[in-house]
């Protein structure tokens, strides 16, 4: 058995809710974290017939990527397939959690697997995000640096790119001065006191915030730590909406829509008028992407896929690049294959079931 928090927590290390948009509800939607957990059902969304398959291959938990709640319920008397649902998981102690928005943003999430699955390389993302990182500054004894700094970094902190253990080192003399109510670790109380000191510098994720200070104050020897933490403008490479890459070996145009329709075995595939050039960068946005548009021109994409572009919308491509809208569900259905593969490599001991239910309320005639 496993608790659902061990869950929960893993799922927000790698996707940390503070990264969902704000009209999101990812986490947690029905459920106890103390719930003991030995089966999973991994879903795009959560139906009636989802909770179903759930209590039938006895299901104590759903992992969907769309929210059953999005907004506040202020009735449940099951008048829709929201309120029904969460009465029938409820009544039947089913956990549901989701990995959304937040899931998303992330390198590995949504929109890898959608590179994946059409074997780009080189993968990017396209919108990174701004205003996540954050600059620690911190004061140590020259003698204990190195311990402070690979705590600092173990916590997270320290990446650029493709790069770790990234910090700034300088030396200078700092004091202080110690009351009547003080043990200081050098230097006399009531005396101020000179030491060599490393000025460390480094950047991290502001989710990791707690996390970083938490491990500084552990492995700082002084009784009161000199840090600073400063709000930076930089993009988060690491972190962002949509995705590009590039096609192993350029393709016609008819060559890629007949690798999309295969691939995401859609119904039909609505693009913008065909440029005649050939196909080598794509960008990518599972579900809902359109606003991502005027990113995958500035990236010089040949190709934009993505879903639920609105009529007007195809006008905005100016024959700058081809949108290929393939459909919401059609761009996400891998969703459940990555929740799979995620579960099964970190919880090896549980059984992990990709749910059976089609979920696409879309048709084609």
């Amino acid at each position: 058995m496993t608790k659902l928090k061990e869950i929960i927590r893993f799922f927000e290390e790698l996707a940390p809710l503070r990264l969902q948009e704000s009209y999101d509800n990812a986490g947690l939607i029905v459920g106890s974290p103390d719930t003991d957990i030995d089966s999973v059902l991994v879903t795009l969304d959560v139906t009636e017939e989802v909770v179903d398959e759930a209590i039938q291959k006895k299901t104590q938990l759903i992992v969907a990527h769309h929210p059953i709640i999005f907004s506040g319920l202020k009735k449940i008397t099951g008048k829709n397939y929201v309120e029904r649902t969460v009465i029938k998981a409820i009544k039947n102690d089913i956990a549901i959690y989701a990995a959304h928005t937040n899931l998303d943003s992330v390198t590995g999430g949504v929109n890898s697997k959608i590179a994946e699955k059409l074997g780009l390389q080189n993968c990017k993302i396209l919108q990174p995000l701004k205003g996540q990182l954050k600059k620690l500054v911190t004061f140590v004894p020259t003698e204990h640096a190195d311990k402070v700094r690979e705590a600092i970094f173990a916590a997270g902190a320290g990446t650029i790119g493709n790069y770790d253990s990234c910090g700034f080192n300088l030396e200078g003399r700092g004091s202080f001065r110690g009351n009547e109510n003080t043990n200081p670790f050098v230097g006399e109380k009531g005396t101020i006191h000179y030491e060599t000191e490393i000025r460390f510098e480094t950047i991290f994720p502001g989710y990791l915030q707690h996390k970083v200070v938490s491990e500084l104050l552990n492995a700082h020897p002084y009784e009161e730590v000199a840090y600073d933490i400063y709000p930076l403008d930089n993009h988060f490479e690491k972190a962002g909406m949509g995705m590009t890459g590039t096609l192993p070996e350029e393709k016609t145009e008819q060559q890629f829509l007949q690798q999309l329709k295969d691939t995401f075995k859609t119904g039909v595939i609505k693009h913008t008028r065909l440029k005649g050039t050939p196909v080598k960068k794509v960008a990518v946005c599972g579900g809902a992407g359109s606003f991502l548009l005027p990113d995958a021109i500035s990236a010089k994409a040949d190709f934009f896929v993505s879903g639920d572009f609105k009529y007007h919308q195809f006008f905005d491509a100016e024959n700058k690049i081809v949108i290929a809208d393939i459909g919401h569900f059609e761009s996400e259905q891998f969703t459940k294959d990555l929740f799979y593969e995620l579960l099964m490599k970190n919880f090896p001991k549980f059984a992990v079931r990709l749910s059976e239910v089609d979920t696409n309320p879309v048709f084609y005639f």
